[in-house]
């Protein structure tokens, strides 16, 4: 029996190599991939895993055999759905193995710029630290203050779970459809948007990145916020006006920001947030650790044979679930 051929367009762990091995021909872009080297070596493969790079027309009509594109990641806002569904192409993603990876990242994120971490490092190795200084590092209490959670998917509950049970904090949240199982687990309450941002000291987005969600907080949103609330951003960075954030924090509008997510990645070297102490930018690192990053690559390579052999892949997006009849094994 024939492999199906796949390509493979990043670094992968060996144990992940040697599963895709057991079920398909591969061939691994040995360069750096990006839009174009894939484009030029797609045409026989049925299979592809790949981060999120911009899946298009274009794209699809140079694969005119693939059947699935495999994600490694949490986001597929790279995926014309409206091309894969026309052509039958099944399309998955990572959820779940990084929910706690995450969740870690923006508590570290509150913490952080609560208390100022990066910017006092930053004054003690300068060697400014003087007798008498302590008024100067006051930061913000996150025990027993309150966060509001913008979209309560998986990560956000953990993120909750973590604030309330760690950190005794009071936990809202705004989210398209009521999550009364969080609700009733962790005593998290549930608020309107613009209710929300007027009441917590700490705001966490992390919502997905749809139409609905582009620019979801622009100056009218950052101007119902406290003036001493921190906003952090780990979920994508379109969801954000950034210029909208920036005037917030020139301004005044908010306290502080904690990033790990741009409109432009990486962020523009000559952008305004790269020079305020009070905003912590860290390279779209949310899920980087090995351990969950190598979970990842397995769940994608599981996902992309899954589909090449009739199955119904585990991680299939909503929206392309009812495009292929599969056969259950």
């Amino acid at each position: 029996m024939l492999k199906p051929k796949v390509i493979i367009a990043k670094k992968i762990p060996k144990d992940v190599e040697e599963y895709i091995a057991k079920y398909c021909d591969y061939a691994i872009l040995s360069e750096k991939a990006n839009y174009n080297t894939i484009i030029d070596k797609i045409h026989d493969a049925e299979g592809i895993i790949m981060p999120p790079i911009k899946v298009d027309e274009n794209f699809l009509e140079h694969a005119p055999k693939l059947k699935i594109i495999s994600n490694i990641s949490v986001g597929y806002n790279n995926f014309d759905i409206d091309a894969m569904k026309k052509r039958n192409i099944i399309g998955t993603n990572t959820p779940e193995v990084l929910n706690n990876t995450v969740a870690d990242l923006i508590m570290g994120l509150i913490i952080a710029s609560a208390r100022r971490i990066p910017e006092l490092d930053g004054y003690v190795k300068d060697g400014n630290w003087k007798k008498g200084d302590d008024e100067i590092f006051f930061g913000k209490d996150v025990y027993k203050s309150s966060l509001g959670i913008i979209g309560m998917g998986r990560i956000g509950g953990y993120v909750a779970k973590r604030a309330k049970l760690g950190f005794d904090m009071d936990v809202y949240y705004y989210n398209r459809n009521r999550r009364h199982e969080i609700e009733d687990s962790f005593g998290v309450r549930y608020l309107e948007l613009d209710s929300l941002l007027g009441t917590c000291e700490f705001v966490v987005l992390m919502t997905p990145l749809t139409d609905e969600t582009y620019h979801l907080m622009d100056d009218d949103k950052f101007s119902k916020m406290k003036k001493e609330a921190i906003f952090i951003n780990a979920s994508r960075g379109k969801t954000v006006d950034e210029n909208a954030l920036i005037r917030a924090l020139q301004n005044n509008k908010i306290l502080a920001a904690g990033l790990d997510v741009y409109e432009q990645e990486p962020v523009d070297s000559n952008s305004p947030l790269l020079k305020m102490k009070n905003v912590i930018t860290v390279p779209h690192i949310a899920s980087s650790t090995e351990k969950t990053r190598n979970k990842m690559a397995m769940a994608a390579a599981q996902n992309l044979v899954q589909g090449l052999y009739g199955e119904l892949p585990k991680d299939v997006v909503p929206e392309l679930r009812d495009i292929i009849e599969f056969e259950k094994n």
